[in-house]
């Protein structure tokens, strides 16, 4: 890079006998060399099958690159990005187009440099990604803080960003530079709980509002059960607008890869990128879906249709379509709420629900809905006969007896037993009424016109089946419960559903089948527990994972979370311990960091530590610890 930091890539090259070949980069601070090792077999097959050039980047200060891990997504990413592509597009194997994609954070950063429009970018493709940081990702929802991911992502990228570079790669020196990386490292979770409020941090690295920054072909690949399914509608709109090529592939899946995900029907995925990747890359005109031309629609989404819920649901029900977006088929129905008396907010209302962005367990779906709106406000009606397509919108004029109070709206598929469904949700911190950029308390027992955008669905109601919304004053362990005790009054309201009345005048989407699931509960624990006397409700999980490395390596994962709520007080407690283990044939090193955090009405406490230890032989000892203190105002 320009100030002399070196950063490590994995290259996988076609032969020299057919020249010069488009570039794909996957830029990302997951450890290209050991913990995601295992993605491997698509970039062979991008090489080997379609003739792609691919590099694997590990990002500054992750993995076997030099420099320090600051941040998510900070500005000296998107300078070091704008380097590594003028250095492929130089290469004698690159023919100057390049192609950004990757998922999750890779997903980011390909937006992110869409924005950027650096010369020799062509096309990006964006996998399980948002356009908008703070409220549709694992930091905060609706302007409330989301607990579940503290236990999760939040914490452990702590002892990850304190593993060292792996010495096959890095060569001499690579202890000191170890030890220089955990001096210099900060966890990435202090600066999250501190930023609680939207603004130029969660904007840096959001192509929302400004969508027109993007001007090259953009794919997005979407799940209606993953966390990030939200920027998919809006982004096939904005870059409509502008006359950007778009294409959206959305099916029912989880957090994980198309071909393996639960739940199915899985796919390869590969196929409809590699056909992107020709079009935009290699200048073929091959009728891919470009959201622009005449009979080749944006959309390819899978309509989810009832079926009964589970935790490990292996195959959704539902149907494919091929539709533009917005649709001229999509229209607006409403349906009234009638107000109802206060209502007791539960703090543990949500427990059913789990989190809003499954992925491999525990992180597992949403189970029946049913005990959760027992304990909420619920609305019915027999279920529309016409598909739901779009973002479902719930209008509420609603008063709360404290300063601060939040509302969770749930759409939900009923079965004639009782089973409930869940079909979409919602979440608003009232004090963000007006922008989440502002908290503003309430004045207790005014009444608020309040509008809360349920997430992004494609869901078709099988014939006899009723629909019901429920509202609750929490959503919890996947947000964070209200400061303290509230009552919610509902005085009236109005449930908007945007109905698809099809069909489709373009022809059903034909896609390569993917493999079985790769889900296996065994010694995965997810459980939740009720202490009656005591008054608490606590969620628990414990998982791990253990597996072969390159270099004649092994890792070992261990991942602990628990989460409690106080019934009576709403105090909050998180806790969590993650191990990383990596092993080679002379040298064992592991990082341990464990995150606590308690939420009062007024502050979150939180401490880390931090510990590294390494192992020569039978001989290991402890290389280095740190710890971390601060006390945050809550900001409800």
């Amino acid at each position: 890079m320009d100030d002399g930091v070196e950063l490590s890539a994995t290259l996988y090259l076609p032969g020299r006998d057919d020249g010069p070949q488009p570039c794909i980069l996957e830029a990302l601070p997951y450890r290209k060399d050991d913990l995601t090792s295992s993605y491997r077999p698509d970039y062979v097959r991008l090489r080997d099958d379609h003739g792609y050039a691919v590099c694997r980047l590990d990002l500054r200060g992750t993995g076997s690159s030099g420099g320090d891990a600051t941040d998510e997504y900070p500005p000296r990413e998107q300078q070091d990005l704008h380097l590594v592509l003028d250095w492929l597009a130089g290469q004698d194997w690159c023919d100057a187009n390049i192609g950004m994609y990757g998922t999750s954070y890779s997903a980011f950063n390909s937006l992110q440099m869409a924005c950027e429009r650096p010369a020799h970018l062509k096309a990006i493709i964006a996998i399980y990604g948002t356009d908008d940081r703070y409220t549709d990702d694992v930091h905060y929802r609706g302007g409330i803080l989301k607990v579940l991911d503290l236990v999760d992502y939040c914490h452990y990228m702590t002892p990850m960003n304190a593993l060292p570079p792996v010495p096959a790669v890095w060569g001499g020196g690579w202890r000191e530079e170890w030890v220089r990386r955990i001096e210099a490292s900060e966890p990435w979770a202090l600066r999250w709980l501190r930023e609680r409020l939207d603004g130029p941090y969660w904007r840096h690295g959001s192509v929302r509002p400004d969508y027109e920054r993007i001007a090259c072909p953009t794919m997005i690949i979407a799940g209606w059960a993953d966390g990030y399914r939200n920027s998919s509608l809006r982004l096939m709109e904005r870059l409509r607008d502008q006359g950007v090529p778009h294409r959206l592939l959305a099916g029912p899946w989880a957090h994980a890869a198309t071909d393996t995900a639960q739940p199915g029907p899985r796919i390869d995925s590969l196929p409809e990128m590699v056909a992107w990747w020709d079009r935009w890359l290699r200048g073929i005109d091959n009728g891919v879906d470009d959201g622009l031309t005449e009979g080749r629609p944006s959309v390819t989404a899978f309509v989810r249709s009832s079926t009964r819920p589970s935790p490990v649901l292996d195959t959704h029900e539902g149907f494919w379509v091929r539709e533009e977006w917005p649709s001229p088929r999509v229209g607006v129905n409403a349906r009234a709420l009638d107000g109802r008396p206060p209502y007791a907010v539960r703090p543990d209302v949500g427990v059913d629900a789990w989190i809003d962005c499954a992925g491999h367990l525990p992180w597992g779906q949403s189970g029946d809905q049913r005990f959760d709106d027992a304990a909420s406000l619920t609305w019915e009606w027999d279920a529309p006969p016409l598909p739901v397509l779009g973002h479902p919108r719930v209008r509420l004029r609603v008063s709360a007896d404290a300063p601060a109070a939040h509302v969770s709206v749930k759409l939900t598929d009923v079965f004639a037993d009782g089973t409930s469904a869940l079909v979409s949700r919602g979440t608003l911190n009232l004090g963000c009424r007006n922008g989440f950029e502002s908290l503003e308390p309430l004045v207790p027992d005014d009444v608020y016109d309040v509008e809360v955008e349920l997430d992004a669905c494609a869901y078709a109601f099988a014939a006899g089946q009723r629909m019901r919304v429920s509202v609750a004053g929490a959503d919890w362990p996947n947000t964070a419960s209200p400061p303290e005790p509230v009552r919610l009054t509902i005085h009236g309201g109005e449930l908007q559903l945007p109905l698809w009345s099809g069909p489709s005048p373009y022809a059903d989407p034909i896609l390569a089948p993917g493999g079985s699931s790769g889900e296996d509960a065994a010694g995965v624990t997810w459980v939740v527990e009720r202490d009656v006397l005591a008054r608490t409700t606590s969620c628990r999980v414990d998982h791990g994972s253990a597996y072969a490395l390159p270099y004649d390596g092994t890792a070992t994962e261990h991942y602990e979370g628990r989460i409690t709520v106080d019934q009576v007080t709403f105090k909050q407690d998180t806790a969590a311990s993650t191990t990383f283990t990596l092993r080679w044939s002379d040298v064992e090193v592991s990082t341990t960091a464990t995150m606590n955090v308690t939420i009062s009405a007024e502050t979150l406490d939180v401490t880390i530590e931090l510990a590294a230890w390494e192992a020569t032989g039978d001989v290991g000892s402890t290389l280095a610890s740190r710890r971390w203190d601060a006390r945050l105002p809550r900001r409800a």
